[in-house]
């Protein structure tokens, strides 16, 4: 059985850091999806207005890209401003760069889009973390970023 977290292998100079597992990241995932659904019920009941109080249909293309614009919206403020959701703050984790720096918003375009990709694919983006050497997922590779558990501020 695996440790719940071992140390990655960091770029020269910098302090090793150790990366959470793959059951705390899920419930981070789904600490924040019950979070990012609350967001979408509200951008839902602020949009009706605009297409006349009715139901939005399947041919509406501009409902699911808003969505995804608030979707992407609430992940990046939290990724660029500390590097947590809620479900990562509550589950101790923080998001960084891969030079372990703040998150920037080109980082976190690209990690949003490659996290949709990983579940496009059935999860399995997330699930390849169980197998990759540093515990990385699709997303953080591709987006050059990487979970870190945080040191409590006491």
């Amino acid at each position: 059985m695996r440790k719940a977290s071992r140390p990655i292998q960091a770029e020269p100079g910098l302090e090793q850091a150790t990366t959470p597992g793959f059951l705390r990241r899920m419930g981070a995932v789904i600490y924040d999806g019950l979070l990012l659904l609350a967001v979408l019920f509200l951008a839902t009941a602020l949009a009706l207005p605009l297409n006349g109080g009715q139901a939005f249909a399947s041919n509406q293309i501009l409902y699911p890209i808003y969505l995804l614009a608030v979707g992407f919206a609430f992940y990046g403020w939290f990724w660029t401003h500390g590097g947590q959701t809620l479900g990562l703050r509550a589950w101790k984790i923080k998001l960084v760069s891969a030079n372990q720096q703040a998150v920037d918003w080109p980082h976190a375009a690209l990690r949003f889009v490659s996290a949709l990709l990983s579940w496009v694919c059935l999860g399995l983006g997330f699930v390849w973390c169980l197998f990759d050497k540093d515990r990385q997922g699709w997303h953080d590779r591709l987006s050059k970023t990487r979970l870190v558990y945080c040191e409590e501020k006491r």
